[in-house]
C-alpha cells in the first residue's frame, strides 16, 4: 500500500463529482449566475490551501464510507443540496469513472496525466475567479513537487493501491454499458488496440541475445491487438498537451446518465455482509466522524441566496425508486448522532467539539475549507 495515494484519489473523484454537478446543473436549467456559485463554493472547498496541506501528507486511505462522507460534505458547501439517493448516485459514477481511467492508464505514471486533465477542467471552471485559480495553480505545483521525482515502481504500487481501493466496486454506468466499455456485471472490458504506453514498442518481436549482449536472433508473432506506436509523451508541466484524454469530461456532449447495481455486486455486498467478522475500528471511524459533523456547520448563506435541490435522476420518480431500492449494505449512509448528547457523556468529545464549533460568525470570516479540513483530522 502506498501512503502517497490519498491525493490523487481525492483530486480525480472532486474532479468526476464536478463534472457531474456541472452536466446536471445545465440538464435542470439553473441559472448561471447561481451554478457558478455553486461550483465556486465547491471548488474554494475543495482547494482550501491548510486542508491541501494535510491530505499531502503521507498517510493511508480513508475507509469507503469515511471518503464517501468527506464528498457528501464537499457537495454541500453551496446553497445546492442532493438527497440520499442522488448523493449515492453521484458517488457511484464518481467512482466507477474514476476506477475505468486507472484500469486503462497505459502507464502507472500517467495517473499523474490523468489528474492533470481533471485539474484543467477545474481551472476552466473557475477562469473568472483568479483567486481560486491561484489555489488549484498551488495545488497543480505541490503535485508536481510530490509525485514528479518518483519512480514508476512507486507509481506503480500507487496505481495497485488505488485497484484495491476499487476492487468490489462493480456499478453499472449506462455511458459505459452503451459504449461497450462495461459488461452487463459491471466490469470493465480492457481495450486491445490503440497506442502502447509511451517508451515502449508494438508488441510482435522477441529479441534473443547471447551472454555478451548481442542480438542472435530475432522472431516475430501476431499480438493479437491493434496497437499503435504513440505520437509523444503528455506534458507533466503545470502548462501544456496531456496527449492522453483519460480524465477529461466525458459529460461534456449531453445525455442522460444512469447506474445499476449488478446482480453479482449486490450478492457480494451481501455476502460480505454476512460472512465479515465485525470491524470495531471502522465501527469507530465512523462512528466519531458522525459524533464531529453533529457540531460542524456548512457556512449560511444569506436569505438573499435560497437554495435549491439538485436532482440526479432523470424524473422524481426514478430518484424515489432508487432510494427505495438500493441495498441498505451498498449505501453510504452516515450516522447521525445528536452532537449535544454526546458532549454530555464525553468530555473529551466536548472539547473537541467546542475547537470546532462555527456558531453565527460573520459569515467572511468562516472558510469552508477549513472546516472540510478539521473533519478529515480525524478520519
Amino acid at each position: 500500500m502506498s501512503a502517497r495515494t490519498l491525493p490523487l484519489l481525492f483530486l480525480n473523484l472532486g474532479g468526476e463529482m464536478l463534472y457531474i454537478l456541472d452536466q446536471r446543473l445545465r440538464a435542470q436549467s439553473i441559472p448561471g449566475e447561481k451554478a457558478r456559485k455553486v461550483m465556486n463554493d465547491i471548488i474554494t472547498t475543495m482547494f482550501n490551501k491548510k486542508f491541501m496541506e494535510e491530505l499531502f501528507k503521507p498517510q493511508e486511505l480513508y475507509s469507503k464510507k469515511a471518503l464517501r462522507t468527506v464528498y457528501d460534505r464537499l457537495a454541500h458547501a453551496s446553497i445546492m443540496r442532493l438527497n440520499q439517493a442522488s448523493m449515492d448516485k453521484l458517488y457511484d459514477l464518481m467512482t466507477m469513472a474514476f476506477k475505468y481511467q486507472v484500469l486503462l492508464c497505459p502507464r502507472p505514471k500517467d495517473i499523474l496525466l490523468v489528474t492533470f486533465n481533471h485539474l484543467d477542467a477545474i481551472k476552466d471552471f473557475i477562469r473568472d475567479s483568479p483567486n481560486i485559480l491561484n489555489q488549484v495553480d498551488e495545488t497543480f505545483r505541490q503535485l508536481i513537487d510530490m509525485y514528479s521525482c518518483l519512480s514508476a515502481g512507486e507509481f506503480q504500487l500507487i496505481r495497485q493501491t488505488l485497484l484495491i481501493f476499487f476492487q468490489d466496486m462493480h456499478i453499472r454506468v449506462s455511458i459505459f454499458l452503451k459504449d461497450k466499455v462495461q459488461n452487463s456485471n459491471g466490469r470493465f472490458v480492457l481495450p486491445i488496440s490503440g497506442p502502447v504506453p509511451w517508451g515502449t514498442e508494438v508488441p510482435g518481436l522477441i529479441r534473443m541475445f547471447n551472454c555478451n549482449g548481442e542480438e542472435v536472433k530475432r522472431v516475430e508473432f501476431t499480438n493479437g491487438g491493434n496497437y499503435i506506436s504513440p505520437q509523444r509523451e503528455g506534458s507533466f508541466d503545470l502548462y501544456g498537451d496531456r496527449v492522453l484524454k483519460l480524465g477529461t469530461n466525458m459529460y461534456s456532449v449531453s445525455r442522460p446518465v444512469e447506474t445499476h447495481m449488478s446482480g453479482a455486486s449486490k450478492s457480494l455486498a451481501s455476502h460480505t455482509k454476512e460472512n465479515a467478522p465485525p470491524n470495531p475500528l471502522a465501527k469507530e471511524e465512523l462512528n466519531f466522524l458522525a459524533r464531529l459533523m453533529g457540531g460542524l456547520e456548512i457556512k449560511k448563506h444569506n436569505n438573499s441566496e435560497p437554495g435549491f435541490q439538485l436532482n440526479l435522476f432523470t424524473t422524481d420518480e426514478e430518484e424515489e425508486y432508487a432510494a427505495l431500492t438500493r441495498p441498505e449494505e451498498l449505501s453510504y449512509k452516515v450516522i447521525n448522532i445528536q452532537a449535544t448528547q454526546d458532549q454530555q457523556q464525553n468530555e473529551e468529545l466536548a472539547r473537541i467539539m467546542g475547537e470546532f464549533e462555527m456558531a453565527d460568525q460573520p459569515s467572511q470570516s468562516i472558510s469552508k475549507g477549513d472546516d472540510l479540513l478539521a473533519m478529515m483530522d480525524e478520519l
